[in-house]
């Protein structure tokens, strides 16, 4: 009787090993297909990341592969009060113009404030819902005091140079944002277009998005010419000092006038890792080149593009001119005439119109 009370026992012993050697088996080899179709997805374009209606949702994308199949748009979008605001206007202006002509998927960044985060959601939101065919885009939001938390150092060292008075209109951190958006953007980013909030596509924003195979072997940001004599202006001394340069002349006589920072490119992999350019941003460096340029500007990250532009243009990509088509006449009428219409010319197609200084943009 024992005996067959012991070799039931090891009967169901013998049972239950097998079982359980079986059942891991299979639970390894459901792993591994599920880890195999997660990659496969990754590798196909795994649809489900895009966000379509929920867009104030974000999707953070594991691949770089996914997320180089969308083009990164950053806007600052800040100090909004009202529907009537003027800048909501233009935002939406902004957004309905890259939608009307774009190709290609976007990830839409915008660095803003709460209140103003409602109307910008408000405006994707209505453009996705009157939209007839499908539109496939992203949009995360980024706090704007904890961005210019984080850049507060670069600020301090820019304001001295380039703003003209503390509470000045370009004395706000937000004019700064620019040059270190390579340090606060996700790191899986490696290009990036910046626009300011006044403009308007005419075109394909892809076709703005192609500048950068444009790009010199140094060079590390893309940006267009000034079209006004601003920086012939602000360059008055050095002009004195040097009869012949060429710098703050217009680009349609030879010269460099300056750049204009509505349009950026920023190649940020390379803004990170450009020793040269990052010494640039140092207190010291700054000092010397206001210094070897008596420069005392007041536009903000502008003026520092074009100070870089001066003394090192291998950093820059220079933009056609069709690609920020500035509207702005102020310096017509403020002791320019005479020469305003040589800057002011571009022979280019407008791909792009920058309203700057409150200036009207055509309709069409």
């Amino acid at each position: 009787m024992s005996y067959k009370i012991l070799l039931n026992l090891i009967l169901l012993v013998s049972f239950l090993v097998i079982f359980y050697v079986v059942q891991t088996n299979k639970e390894q080899t459901d792993a591994f297909r599920n880890q195999q179709e997660f990659t496969d997805n990754l590798e196909a374009g795994f649809s489900t990341s895009v966000i379509k209606s929920n867009f104030s949702e974000v999707t953070k994308l594991p691949s770089v592969s996914v997320v180089d199949k969308y083009f990164n748009i950053w806007c600052i979008f800040t100090k909004v009060k009202s529907r009537s605001s003027s800048l909501r206007y233009k935002f939406e202006t902004l957004i309905k113009s890259i939608f009307e002509s774009s190709s290609i998927k976007l990830s839409f960044h915008i660095i803003t404030d709460s209140k103003s985060q409602y109307f910008a959601e408000k405006i994707f939101d209505d453009i996705n819902s009157s939209s007839t065919t499908p539109i496939e885009f992203k949009v995360q939001y980024h706090d704007v005091k904890n961005i210019t938390s984080q850049l507060s150092g670069l600020t301090t060292t820019m304001l001295p140079y380039f703003s003209s008075q503390p509470g000045a209109y370009y004395s706000d951190a937000l004019f700064f944002i620019s040059l270190g958006l390579h340090r606060v953007a996700p790191a899986i980013q490696t290009r990036a277009v910046l626009l300011d909030v006044d403009t308007k596509l005419v075109d394909d924003i892809a076709l703005l998005f192609q500048e950068f195979n444009r790009f010199g072997e140094r060079a590390v940001l893309g940006i267009a010419p000034e079209l006004s004599p601003v920086y012939q202006h602000i360059l008055y001394s050095y002009r004195n000092r040097h009869k012949h340069t060429p710098l703050g002349s217009p680009l349609s006589l030879g010269g460099f006038p300056g750049v204009n920072s509505g349009v950026l490119l920023l190649h940020l992999d390379r803004l990170r890792a450009s020793a040269e350019y990052n010494h640039l941003l140092t207190p010291q460096a700054v000092r010397r080149l206001a210094n070897k340029y008596s420069f005392k500007g007041h536009l903000g990250d502008q003026d520092w593009y074009t100070l870089v532009g001066m003394d090192r243009p291998h950093l820059l990509h220079l933009l056609p001119c069709g690609w920020n088509r500035q509207l702005c006449d102020w310096w017509r009428d403020h002791g320019y005439r005479d020469v305003f219409d040589s800057f002011a010319y571009c022979s280019q197609r407008t791909r792009l119109y920058h309203g700057n200084c409150n200036t009207p943009i055509p309709r069409d």
